[in-house]
């Protein structure tokens, strides 16, 4: 896939990326379901997220989130009550003005094959988007989704399991652009397993084989985890504890500001301390 242009809004994730590399730091990446805990609560969460966030993903609520665990999936259950694909513009507009984060989104194929797949790409650019990630795009759709994305000028961000072969790899580097996203913990999103054991290996062989960033997530649950991966990783990619802090606290917005200062500080200060 072709590089977008400067001034682009994909050029915007691969500004934040070379700027945290730039500082000798993994870049932060926080996800929130669009309309968690409500509508407005959860953009007020997604607006302070992104004083610490170098990236915002934001999720589509979707009915069947087969890849969630059920952090995530109690979550979007809860905000799908009256969503409307035109929130995700509107607030993917709001938040690329109001912040500096590069905005991903993260949604199932299904509700954008229900929308239009070119309509979507295109009015998610209009608003700002820089990317979507889609981890269940099937084989039969995913050349019309890539074409979509690059003629709009956006991001198509794989997900890539640790088993994947050379040859999907490099499939993989020569098709999709802005980052890839690795798994930290085999299974579900916000499942309770260490980390894999020979995770920094796994994406040392994804760097082998592509040229693009490369982001960790899934199981990074705790600041301490998130340090950890900060060191080998280009970017690191937080959901579930998110979730978890906010529906254990009263003030479900100021819990999302508190969780991204803690996973904030302990990016920079675990990269500040290997270099």
């Amino acid at each position: 896939m072709n590089s977008p242009a400067p001034s682009t809004p994909a050029s915007r994730l691969d500004r934040v990326l070379a700027a945290s590399h730039a500082q000798g730091r993994a870049a932060l990446g926080l996800y929130l379901p669009l309309g968690y805990p409500s509508r407005t609560a959860g953009l007020d969460a997604l607006h302070l997220m992104g004083l610490s966030a170098d990236i915002l993903e934001i999720g589509i609520p979707h009915t069947r989130p087969v890849l969630d665990g059920p952090v995530i999936r109690e979550a979007v259950s809860q905000a799908l009550a009256g969503f409307q694909m035109d929130d995700v513009f509107t607030a993917a507009a709001d938040l690329t003005t109001a912040t500096s984060a590069a905005l991903l989104v993260m949604s199932y194929w299904a509700p954008i094959a229900h929308y239009g797949p070119t309509r979507f790409a295109g009015e998610l650019v209009a608003a700002g988007g820089s990317g979507v990630l889609i981890p269940d795009l099937p084989l039969h759709a995913a050349a019309s989704w890539r074409a979509a994305a690059e003629t709009a000028g956006l991001h198509t961000v794989p997900f890539i399991p640790s088993y994947a072969s050379a040859a999907h790899l490099a499939a993989i580097g020569a098709s999709h652009s802005g980052m890839a996203y690795a798994p930290a913990t085999p299974g579900l999103t916000g499942n309770p397993r260490p980390l894999s054991s020979d995770l920094p290996q796994q994406v040392q062989r994804l760097r082998s084989m592509t040229r693009l960033p490369i982001a960790v997530g899934i199981g990074v649950s705790t600041p301490d985890r998130a340090a950890h991966v900060s060191t080998f990783a280009d970017a690191v990619v937080v959901g579930s504890a998110v979730i978890r802090r906010m529906r254990s606290h009263a003030d479900p917005v100021a819990a999302a500001a508190g969780i991204a200062r803690d996973f904030a500080v302990s990016v920079r200060r675990a990269q500040r301390s290997a270099a």
